[in-house]
């Protein structure tokens, strides 16, 4: 496992932009959020952030949200590049951008999208060796975007029909953190079964659910839970039973031995050797 010199902040979708009507989201909140988190590791105010909508179906409306939230936190170097086939991501424009940014932040929509694009291009390659080689080079993404950061991404699949094979749908990502598997609205949309089924078929990796308003700072082989939400990780890597290869589809799944932790703001996993680190319990809440 190559130890990555960059930062990945995968978040779980709706995460605080402080322009919501909710009460629960006024603009008094956004700096304790996450975005103020991705700022922070991307160097402060004054840092380049790139904004990718491409996931999105109506990614300029996305794009000037983020402006607004990044505006609000006082960035001032903050631009949209929307992407939305192959050749805009070989664009000299394109490629100008993720080669200066401090920070390249993907919206949710359709993961996909992001694959399709991106995947294989100028600007994916240039992505993947600035996080792999400079330090303080920050990928930030929401919902698709955090899905998309994963070798083997999750692209869709059944909440309702949890835990028979064939329930999730996988599809190649961006491949920027190959050990892990990512789901994102994972409470609220019940998504545990596609994240089993997912660690079913690759149990050597780590599936990681995350709530919404949930996220990783992902650095030096293992990250730490931001937000208010809470992060579910599957290891599979100990199971004594997994009949997923011998199924035919639609057949409920049998796995025992599967290993789970759930995990909030300030617990800490080490994605190497997958051991985790919480506060204690006799900690003071604050």
């Amino acid at each position: 496992m190559h130890k990555a010199k960059g930062t990945l902040i995968p978040i779980g979708g709706n995460e605080d932009k402080g322009i919501e009507a909710d009460e629960m989201y006024t603009l008094e909140f956004i700096e304790e959020g996450i975005l103020a988190h991705v700022v922070k590791e991307a160097g402060g105010v004054d840092a380049k952030i790139v904004v990718i909508p491409t996931a999105s179906s109506i990614p300029e409306e996305v794009g000037k949200s983020y402006i607004t939230a990044f505006s609000t936190l006082g960035c001032k170097d903050v631009t949209i590049l929307d992407i939305r086939s192959k050749r805009d991501s070989e664009s000299k424009e394109a490629i100008f951008l993720i080669k200066t940014a401090d920070c390249i932040m993907f919206s949710g929509g359709n993961q996909s999208k992001i694959t399709d694009n991106i995947g294989g291009t100028s600007i994916h390659k240039i992505l993947v060796d600035r996080y792999q080689n400079e330090k303080g080079f920050v990928i930030a993404g929401t919902s698709a975007g955090a899905m998309a950061m994963a070798n083997q991404m999750i692209a869709g699949g059944s909440a309702s029909e949890s835990f028979i094979k064939g329930a999730v749908k996988m599809y190649k990502g961006l491949s920027l953190i190959p050990e892990l598997i990512i789901d994102t609205h994972f409470i609220r949309r019940g998504r545990f079964g596609r994240v089993t089924e997912a660690v079913a078929q690759y149990p050597k990796l780590i599936g990681l659910g995350l709530a919404e308003d949930t996220g990783l700072i992902i650095k030096n082989n293992r990250f730490e839970v931001i937000g208010s939400g809470m992060v579910i990780v599957f290891d599979a890597r100990s199971l004594k039973h997994n009949n997923h290869r011998l199924l035919e589809e639609g057949t409920p799944l049998s796995l025992v031995n599967l290993k789970t932790h759930i995990l909030s703001n300030s617990d800490q996993f080490n994605i190497k050797k997958k051991k985790v680190k919480v506060l204690p319990i006799e900690a003071p809440f604050i």
